[in-house]
């Protein structure tokens, strides 16, 4: 047998390698197909009509969803910098701990000197100058003892962000016991990783032995510290001093009852007309906690992520939230650890801090109660009788209450719907399902190419799945029953295909919107996952932005559409097979995804429009001509980056946002749609 040179070896390899990348692509690509649209050419038609039937779009579709997850409320909509400000322990799960200790050393380091996690010394070689105190606290279980030397300066620091483009100004306080020694205490910023170089300073007496709280404030100097940069919040003693420490706050003076402004502004511009209060975290949580005075309320851990939950934004906050950006609060009760007598005190508390106190709004029975990862999960045959449990409490103290009862996921829902329906029919108004996409496909060697299109489609395959929710509710003999999408998400582990931060994601929410929408007859209540962080509004580096999917979600509930019209459309479609395990096969889903609707005062007629197709713009003629289009411009608003994956960060915050401009629109219009985009139009109308 003749001995092949190496250059020939890579060949072979080479072409072997080409050929089975061409096998695995053609396999992928043989469960996508494209549809026959009978020859149409394009451009494509797309024809409005009034329908025969009247369906309305509840306003509700437009709902987005607050949870404390990642830095939602702590780090986000909260303004106060600091984490962990009462010095606690056990505020993070084993496995959280652990990443931040490996990811920061010097905090793993810390812990060995008796600083709880992110506290760190203000100079490692003083060694050990520090000691939690269980018992002796002012707010929670836990201070410190912080024990100086003479002639030298012994502090704790924190490193944190602050939001220097917008405000120099911060106001703090802290709560301290005098031990022994000088009775001064600083507190300062300083320069990351550079201790003695002070940028602003202040300096409080505390000579009582027992515990008080005491202000201070410190202002930077304009240009002194770069927007995204870190810098030390330091407290410190000189002398031979002791002093125990602590719930310490740090607020931008520009805050708003204690939340961040710019995060206000972005979530009041989001014209959502319900806010969710709720996810995992509502089966572990006492609303007891979080109300009353501010120090008074006790850090604990949050059972559901492993996260501190310093209870400082509670049930009060919350509504101030909802009051400050105007929506209604749409609150998840707790049935895991949660009494329904504990459930119905907390629908009384809100009642009788809401608006004109009579009730009547909407609450959740729980979330995920399928689940076995939710804290206190009812077996799936007490599933109805907990639900009936809680629902009558709730009705006890407010009759007009509506109430969602927990329904089932995906292709999981028959079973558990069917226990939920044999409740009395004024159990519950509406039954919950969440839609959280993930990229598991059925073909583990599937491209990135036919994972980008399987999510793309799966909320065009999506009404299938109601008109059998809605069926089998009508079989119950419930046929008023409607459902809510209390939580909806596209994510992704890669950064190869779409996901909920980048224009896929915005692409994703367009079409859910637009399912929703066609759906109105069934669907009444959706809420996007989340208002913060995921698909909305994230603060990283003390830089606010939105996600390209808050800006989808924006545009779609400003328009305000309400009366749902016909749309006959010749856009190409495409078929998906052994795709997502959520929705494998789906057929028919159109590149260009048109809904119509009369806006809420029926003076614009809207059209909510996505195009799925990664690289192609399509070009469409839209026939208006069953109406009477007004002469006047057409307000157009267009959500598109440079890519399928276009996302926006803490650096380039506006890389995707909404663009709008003025068009004249004709009763025949031509108009092109840019590729992975999503294009909101409101054409005045005569009369």
């Amino acid at each position: 047998m003749k001995i092949l040179g190496k250059s020939a070896v890579a060949l072979i390899k080479f072409f072997t390698l080409l050929c089975f990348a061409v096998s695995a692509a053609s396999l992928a690509w043989s469960q996508m197909s494209e549809s026959s649209t009978g020859g149409q050419a394009r451009p494509i038609v797309i024809r409005v009509s009034r329908p025969g039937t009247r369906q309305d779009i509840a306003s509700t579709l437009f709902g987005s969803f607050l949870e404390p997850i990642g830095h939602s409320t702590y780090g986000g909509l909260w303004a106060n910098v600091v984490e962990n400000p009462s010095f606690e322990e056990g505020l993070w799960s084993a496995e959280n701990l652990e990443a931040q200790w490996n990811a920061h050393a010097e905090l793993r380091a810390a812990s060995s000197l008796g600083l709880p996690t992110p506290w760190e010394p203000l100079y490692a070689a003083e060694g050990s100058r520090y000691a939690p105190v269980r018992g002796d606290a002012a707010n929670s279980a836990q201070s410190i003892l912080l024990m100086s030397l003479p002639d030298k300066e012994v502090g704790m620091l924190e490193q944190v962000y602050l939001p220097v483009q917008r405000e120099l100004k911060y106001s703090g306080s802290l709560w301290l016991k005098h031990v022994d020694g000088d009775d001064k205490v600083k507190l300062s910023l300083r320069r990351h990783a550079h201790p003695t170089e002070v940028l602003a300073a202040s300096v409080v007496q505390a000579p009582s032995d027992a515990w008080a709280k005491y202000t201070f404030h410190l202002e930077l100097k304009s240009g002194q510290v770069a927007p995204l940069e870190p810098v030390d919040l330091v407290i410190s003693l000189e002398g031979d001093a002791r002093v125990l420490v602590d719930n310490i706050g740090l607020n931008p003076d520009d805050a708003v009852d204690g939340m961040d402004p710019e995060v206000l502004t972005l979530a009041r511009e989001l014209h959502s007309p319900a806010v969710r209060f709720g996810g995992n975290f509502t089966s572990a949580y006492n609303w007891h906690d979080g109300v009353g005075p501010l120090d008074t309320r006790v850090s604990k851990l949050n059972l559901a992520w492993g996260i501190p939950e310093y209870n400082t934004f509670g049930t009060g906050e919350f509504l101030r939230f909802c009051e400050l950006i105007q929506a209604k609060p749409q609150i998840a009760l707790n049935l895991g650890t949660g009494t329904p007598s504990e459930a119905a005190d907390w629908v009384s508390f809100v009642n009788a801090h809401w608006a004109d106190h009579r009730g009547g709004l909407t609450w959740e029975l729980g979330n995920e109660l399928w689940g076995d990862y939710q804290v206190g999960y009812p077996a799936a045959s007490l599933a109805a009788a907990t639900t009936l449990a809680n629902s009558n409490a709730v009705h006890k103290v407010d009759p007009n209450a509506h109430l969602i009862a927990t329904g089932g996921d995906g292709g999981q829902f028959q079973e558990w719907n069917a226990q939920q329906l044999t409740n009395p029919a004024d159990s519950f108004d509406y039954l919950s399902s969440h839609f959280i996409v993930t990229e598991n496909v059925l073909l583990p060697e599937a491209t990135n190419e036919f994972r980008t299109m399987a999510m793309l489609a799966v909320p065009w395959g999506l009404s299938d799945r109601i008109h059998a929710m809605k069926q089998q509710a009508v079989e119950a003999h419930r046929p008023k029953v409607q459902f809510a999408f209390t939580e909806w998400l596209m994510i992704a582990n890669s950064h190869s295909v779409p996901n909920y931060n980048n224009m896929g994601g915005a692409v994703f929410a367009g079409g859910f919107l637009n399912a929703m929408m066609r759906n109105s007859d069934a669907v009444s209540i959706a809420n996007m996952t989340g208002i913060l962080e995921f698909g909305g509004i994230w603060k990283n580096r003390g830089q606010v932005y939105a996600s390209p999917a808050y800006w989808v979600l924006r545009a779609y509930a400003k328009a305000k559409p309400r009366t749902l019209l016909r749309v006959d459309s010749t856009s190409p479609t495409f078929n998906i097979s052994k795709g997502l395990t959520q929705l494998p096969e789906i057929v028919g889903a159109p590149y260009l995804d048109v809904v119509a609707a009369l806006s809420d005062d029926g003076s614009r007629l809207l059209l909510l429009c996505v195009n799925r197709h990664v690289t192609r713009p399509e070009s469409a003629v839209i026939d208006l001509s069953a109406f009477g289009v007004d002469s006047g411009l057409a307000q157009v608003t267009t959500i598109a980056g440079d890519g399928i994956l276009a996302e926006n960060d803490e650096y380039n915050p506006d890389r995707v946002t909404a663009v709008t401009h003025a068009a004249r629109f004709s009763a025949k219009q031509s108009y092109t749609f840019p590729n992975a985009s999503v294009t909101v139009i409101e054409i005045p109308l005569k009369n």
